[in-house]
């Protein structure tokens, strides 16, 4: 008999897999049909969100820049993003296939031979961070080279399956980014993207926890360990408090530290007090009352993007060093900003980056 690469692939997964191949994807698209299915591989969503606050970190660094070798480097952020979500889904895909949210993504689904999710996520690991450290600089690349080796290695392969607290330590990766524009920007890591990495950090669980109370089924049918599963929605809900609670103050400080201004300080208390008003709600509510997760869950995508863009046009507003046109070199600084970018020269600045 002869054995087809889409029946191999079938042979070589695990039987708890339970992938059931329908006769329709019994050959696979062609290359060019299958271009949305290696697009979603990326997780364009989660991908979206890494570059806009890299893009943040990149443009409150201290020094003027110059667009293409930024534009270079979110470019190469966002193709080590994608390369990480290839990879998740490659190594997650018996996982995937048991759960209702996750079903329907292009490997439990035939579009995309496990082999092939793995080939493209390293071939996009490699060129990201070869692209990132020839054309931009070193240290930028070796962060995002962590970032990407921690949320596979660290997070998915280990984490993910062992300890309730994935969310939390693997939380880590996802905070990477502003810290890696910033490096970008200047060859160095600061102090004002490391407050960027600790808001992102301590949003991570609220975030996650409030979508998996609606999903603790699924994860406990694929034996994931999530913290709904293993400690109880009461549990649960109470460290998402607590943990929102933390994330208050923490996304005050770059308004209280002098390096953001009103616009950033009032959005962030109100978002905050939002954040908080959801998240006791969602202590108080039933267990059959599934809108006060959701409510969360959503309401936390908005509040990173709403605080993120507030400080972008807060740190704007108060004459700090920003590109004066998405399309035009240099831009204006400070006076303080022009000392700290000319003590922390790094290999972009022969452009004015």
């Amino acid at each position: 008999m002869e054995i087809t690469p889409v029946l191999f692939w079938r042979l070589r997964l695990p039987s708890r897999v339970g992938f059931a191949l329908s006769s329709h994807t019994a050959y696979l698209p062609t290359e060019s049909r299958r271009l949305p299915d290696f697009l979603t591989l990326m997780k364009p969503r989660v991908m979206l969100l890494a570059v806009f606050t890299a893009l943040v970190g990149l443009m409150i660094a201290p020094g003027d820049r110059d667009p293409l070798l930024g534009s270079i480097a979110l470019l190469a952020i966002a193709a080590g993003a994608g390369a990480a979500g290839v990879l998740n889904m490659w190594y997650d895909a018996d996982i995937d296939a048991v759960m209702a949210r996750t079903a329907m993504r292009p490997i439990p689904r035939g579009r995309v031979l496990r082999v092939e999710a793995l080939v493209f996520g390293l071939v996009l690991t490699g060129s990201a961070v070869a692209v990132l450290a020839l054309a931009v600089n070193p240290k930028a690349a070796a962060l995002l080279a962590f970032a990407i080796f921690f949320y596979v290695v660290v997070y998915t392969v280990w984490l993910k399956r062992h300890t309730p607290q994935n969310i939390v330590i693997g939380g880590a990766a996802g905070a990477l980014p502003p810290v890696i524009g910033w490096a970008a920007a200047t060859g160095e890591i600061g102090f004002e993207p490391i407050i960027l990495f600790l808001i992102i950090f301590l949003w991570t669980p609220p975030h996650f926890w409030a979508l998996s109370l609606n999903r603790s089924d699924e994860y406990a049918r694929a034996g994931v360990p999530m913290l709904p599963v293993v400690a109880g929605r009461a549990a649960t809900t109470r460290q998402i408090l607590i943990y929102s609670a933390l994330l208050v103050p923490s996304s005050v400080l770059p308004w209280a530290l002098g390096f953001a201004g009103t616009i950033y300080g009032v959005t962030a208390l109100i978002c905050g007090a939002i954040l908080i008003v959801l998240a006791r709600q969602l202590i108080r509510s039933s267990e059959a009352d599934r809108g006060a997760a959701h409510r969360l869950f959503a309401f936390s995508i908005l509040y990173l993007f709403v605080l993120f863009a507030a400080l972008l046009a807060s740190h704007g507003s108060n004459g700090s060093n920003l590109w004066s046109s998405p399309f035009s070199v240099g831009g204006t600084s400070t006076a303080a900003g022009t000392a700290q970018a000319e003590s922390r020269a790094g290999p972009l600045r022969t452009a004015q980056f």
